[in-house]
């Protein structure tokens, strides 16, 4: 197995960002068949495969707005306020995915993407785990 943590600044703002490209070049020297998979070692992100720049991405995070607002219904209540469903958000956009490698190329579909997702406005810095399994 091949592993490696990149770190991938968010921000402040909450963020889809797309780690296709970056989960490309860690694929760059591989040629045959496995698994890719992709972990958010944090509590308050995760990752979703979904189309970007049509603007799911943004009708993505108006979701999670309505699922989980920033008030202060939340008993987890350290950092800005709301912060709380910050850490409710793994629950529903897990910290994780696998995605099939097949001959070094991600199998994707056309408008797939790998994306960070990232609520968390207290935390602009995040780490992301790059593992590839080979068969």
């Amino acid at each position: 197995m091949r592993s490696e943590e990149v770190e991938i600044r968010t921000g402040t703002d909450e963020v889809v960002h797309d780690l296709t490209r970056t989960c490309e070049e860690f694929l760059g020297d591989v040629d045959g068949d496995g698994l890719l998979h992709v972990w958010v070692p944090h509590a308050t992100a995760g990752l979703a495969v979904l189309e970007t720049g049509a603007g799911s991405d943004d009708d993505l995070l108006a979701a999670l707005r309505d699922l989980l607002p920033r008030d202060g219904r939340w008993r987890h209540r350290h950092g800005t306020p709301g912060h709380g469903r910050d850490h409710v958000l793994p629950a529903l956009v897990p910290p994780h995915a696998t995605i099939p490698v097949l001959g070094g190329v991600l199998a994707l579909g056309t408008w797939q993407s790998i994306c960070l997702v990232d609520t968390n406005v207290d935390n602009p810095v995040r780490k992301v785990r790059l593992s590839f399994l080979s068969s």
